[in-house]
């Protein structure tokens, strides 16, 4: 006979996965909270610096590993200039870019609700407690929504939004792990099949 809960315990085994996800989401929260002009700076700068430096290995690349039959590198060439220039954008009036950074802000946390909300819902048929990864993925997307409205926001509001974010988000993933946490040390007692 299969034993239908191994999926579920599996899940369950790893328990402390969400629960350091959501100890580290907590933290941050906090940290954004009390330092919000250096939070938002930083991760301007932060975004800024790495598409800077993925531009220069995508140019490098593209130069050592073009082929003249073809004229396909230059679409390298032009994603390798793009990022050069906003990370240099970026680092002589962060403002703009952390507009743009709003926008792309909005797409990640409706993406990363829809998926947290689809996978509480997987979860529902075999373990309890499903509805706090269901909340947070509610929050992602109400986050989501309110960057697109207001894309153009302080990059203040924008720090204090993402550790607020950070901090449900957090509370949700501590306590689903430790749901997982009590069906693992009960030997899977609680799973539902």
């Amino acid at each position: 006979m299969i034993d239908t809960r191994s999926g579920p315990r599996r899940v369950a085994e790893h328990w402390w996965v969400l629960l350091l996800r959501g100890v580290i989401a907590i933290l941050f929260g906090l940290f954004a909270f009390a330092f919000p002009l250096s939070t938002a700076a930083a991760f301007v700068l932060v975004f800024g610096a790495y598409v800077f430096v993925d531009g220069v290995f995508a140019l490098v690349a593209a130069v050592r590993w073009h082929h003249p039959e073809t004229a396909r590198w230059w679409y390298t060439i032009a994603h390798a200039v793009f990022g050069i220039a906003v990370g240099i954008v970026t680092f002589i009036d962060p403002s703009i870019t952390g507009a743009a950074l709003g926008v792309l802000i909005a797409i990640w946390a409706i993406v990363t609700g829809i998926t947290e909300i689809a996978t509480g819902l997987r979860m529902r048929a075999n373990i309890p407690g499903e509805i706090f990864l269901i909340v947070a993925g509610v929050a992602s997307i109400l986050l989501g929504i309110l960057f697109l409205g207001y894309a153009l926001l302080p990059l203040l509001f924008l720090a204090y939004a993402i550790a607020a974010y950070a901090i449900v988000a957090g509370i949700s993933l501590v306590t689903i792990g430790l749901r997982l946490r009590g069906i693992h040390t009960s030997g899977g007692k609680g799973l539902r099949v």
